[in-house]
């Protein structure tokens, strides 16, 4: 069997204003993944994310305006169908990610997974959340659990990996929309069939920059994850 390794693989790193901490993430991902392509999606920075991303040794895609983490993450999914890539990972420019983990990801692709998320709450590391956001966390991996068939504890987590024949649905429709980017995506690889697993990872406090999500919008997040939900499995 040709592995993961043996085959071209793209990291995404959707990217916006985060030129405090873009040449070290870049760096790391380039130490863990010596032979992966690094691609760094600008979207829309005012700031150096771009020119230090490429200092970096990072290929660079600056979007005009900002698109959302959503449209971003979809501009990588386009590069890498059109350049044949066997998979795609997705790792946050603010440090969080640990680019040493993206290995286990790959490793469950070659296993047979088409879609793995990078489980903060499965048993690796001291990652936590509570009030509103861990109770949508809840019900929401509930609701997904059902729908992929497999236990998941963690269906907000941006880090994941996508087998090349999602990589394909994904550079078509891959939401754009708020929280479509996590949990739209996992409903919508799971309809079709692909197969969704997770590992666990231990998640880091942001190195820089800033959330996108100020505190006054992230007290909807129970309702608008609900709605996310709600239509993903709707549509068709």
């Amino acid at each position: 069997m040709v592995t993961t390794v043996e085959r071209p693989v793209l990291v995404v790193v959707p990217a916006l204003n985060e030129a405090d901490c873009i040449r070290a993430v870049v760096g790391e991902i380039r130490t863990a993944l010596p032979a992966a392509d690094v691609l760094v999606v600008d979207d829309g920075s005012t700031d150096a994310t771009a020119a230090r991303a490429r200092a970096a040794g990072a290929l660079v895609a600056s979007l005009p305006y900002n698109l959302g983490v959503g449209g971003a993450i979809r501009l990588g999914y386009r590069y890498a169908a059109a350049r044949d890539y066997h998979a795609v990972v997705q790792i946050d420019a603010d440090g969080q990610h640990d680019p040493r983990y993206a290995h286990a990801l790959l490793d469950r692709l070659d296993a047979g997974a088409d879609l793995v998320i990078g489980a903060r709450f499965a048993g690796e590391g001291d990652y936590a959340v509570a009030g509103p956001r861990r109770w949508a966390m809840v019900v929401l991996g509930t609701v997904l659990s059902w729908l992929s068939g497999t236990r998941l504890t963690d269906v907000t987590s941006g880090m994941r990996a996508a087998s090349r024949p999602l990589v394909e649905v994904f550079a078509v429709q891959y939401p754009v929309e708020y929280l479509g980017d996590t949990v739209e995506t996992l409903a919508m690889a799971a309809r079709r069939g692909f197969r969704v697993r997770q590992v666990p990872v231990a998640m880091r406090t942001r190195a820089g920059g800033r959330p996108s999500q100020r505190p006054l919008r992230a007290c909807l997040y129970l309702v608008r994850v609900l709605l996310a939900v709600l239509l993903a499995l709707i549509r068709r």
